[in-house]
């Protein structure tokens, strides 16, 4: 067919860098902190039999250590609450009051909610129901209606089987076999009779599996997410060491989960003839070899920016300092020969732990704020400067508090040059109120 009047063909070469999943997931695995990681790997294990993972820590020492650590510092560490405010139950009477009428079924729903559990779940008899409420079978049949129609998907519901069904209807996403194998079949799924299934409903059985995997990312226990109070534990990554005065670096091997394989099964199974398992076990064999060796490089990557971190910040670790030394991504990228991105991957979520407290590892970058070096050839940073403007306001004349604009000058004669804007936002950031807010009238002594 010849090609109409002013189009030619070209040939173009270009370059272009294939991101493949076992590459996506060695760069999550790097920004993974340690309970997404154990979680992951878990996840990994169920899919291939010859892995196996020991996540098997002293949970509890270390949620005890970090806690009394981070009490040491607890002006420089962000506290995040773990708590929510809104229980279920008052979650779901704020929604029945915004989006129902005041009317006898409103009342039912009122009433089924008081026997909703932790977990979402609808435990109460019918006749006890309606007994309290004086509802007939078929109001109380709608007034379970909506229930199950508020947030979040899955409430009210009396069984897995029936929480599972209410989130994959409440999915536009779900596949379109989701909710009716789950209704019709769901022992034979939960069971992994995929032939028979997929013998009844025409299908592959990779359109099963794909229900299965879509089914796995439901919560079995839907209201559990809302208010509930957690316990948020800080594992630690690194552990520095001080010894006659020289610091040292570990990686704090006990939190960390460590990935098996299974010889014992891979060698069982290798005794087998049929190709298709042969072709399987070598699958899952070169999927353990990728995961432990992206383990390692992990461990390896996060070790290396650790030991810039300690170099760089030594006062802080020797002296027990609260001062730190100007230190920015690209410092480290640049020094470890890696792209600024693995570096902020590598602190995200990573804590190191020293004798004196536990800190996240992002906590020790901090960007310098004088561009010329002070009179002992410092740059010093913002961190520091935050520490000068505490002690300034500490030592103040507490009848005329600093201002702004004074704490600008006085760090202007210390080679350290800032906007008064600058100062106010540091100010604000140490919750710090302003100097007519600082002022106290005292009163003269005796």
């Amino acid at each position: 067919m010849a090609l109409g009047q002013g189009f030619r063909q070209q040939q173009r070469q270009s370059q272009k860098l294939a991101m493949t999943q076992r590459l996506q997931q060695s760069i999550q695995m790097l920004q993974f902190n340690v309970e997404e990681l154990r979680d992951f790997l878990t996840q990994k294990a169920l899919e291939n039999p010859l892995i196996d993972v020991d996540t098997n820590w002293n949970a509890n020492h270390a949620s005890l250590s970090a806690a009394k650590n981070v009490a040491t510092h607890a002006d420089f560490i962000e506290r995040v609450s773990t708590t929510n405010q809104h229980s279920l139950f008052e979650y779901l009477l704020d929604q029945i009051h915004l989006t129902m009428r005041d009317t006898k079924l409103r009342k039912i729903v009122l009433a089924l909610i008081e026997f909703v559990d932790v977990n979402g779940y609808l435990k109460v008899d019918d006749q006890q129901i309606m007994a309290e409420t004086n509802a007939t079978p078929v109001e109380l049949l709608d007034a379970i209606t909506l229930l199950q129609q508020l947030d979040p998907p899955g409430v009210g519901a009396r069984s897995l089987q029936q929480a599972l069904m209410l989130q994959t209807e409440n999915d536009e996403s779900a596949p379109n076999l989701a909710y009716i194998i789950l209704e019709e079949n769901f022992d034979a799924f939960v069971n992994r009779q995929w032939a028979s299934l997929a013998k009844q409903y025409q299908v592959d059985l990779a359109d099963i599996s794909s229900v299965y995997d879509y089914v796995r990312t439901l919560s079995p226990t839907p209201g559990a997410a809302i208010g509930q109070e957690t316990t948020g534990y800080i594992f630690p990554d690194l552990i520095v060491t001080t010894q006659q005065g020289q610091l040292g670096l570990k990686t704090a091997s006990m939190a960390q989960p460590v990935v098996k394989f299974k010889s014992n099964y891979y060698q069982k199974m290798s005794q087998h003839d049929d190709q298709e398992v042969t072709e399987y076990l070598k699958e899952k064999k070169s999927e353990y070899d990728w995961i432990a060796s992206s383990l390692q490089q992990r461990e390896a990557t996060i070790f290396r920016v650790g030991t810039v971190i300690i170099d760089r910040q030594a006062d802080f670790f020797l002296e027990n300092s609260t001062e730190l030394q100007p230190l920015l991504l690209r410092d480290v990228a640049q020094q470890l020969k890696v792209h600024e991105s693995t570096i902020s991957r590598s602190i995200n979520g990573k804590y190191i732990q020293t004798d004196f407290g536990m800190f996240e590892l992002k906590r020790f970058f901090t960007k310098a704020v004088n561009k010329r070096p002070t009179e002992t050839g410092k740059l010093i940073s913002a961190d520091s400067v935050q520490h000068r403007i505490v002690a300034l306001i500490d030592g103040e004349n507490k009848e005329k508090p600093l201002s702004d604009q004074k704490i600008v000058q006085i760090l202007k004669s210390e080679n350290v040059e800032l906007s008064r804007r600058t100062v106010a936002k540091y100010r604000e950031n140490l919750n710090i109120p302003a100097s007519s807010k600082r002022k106290q009238y005292l009163k003269p002594e005796q």
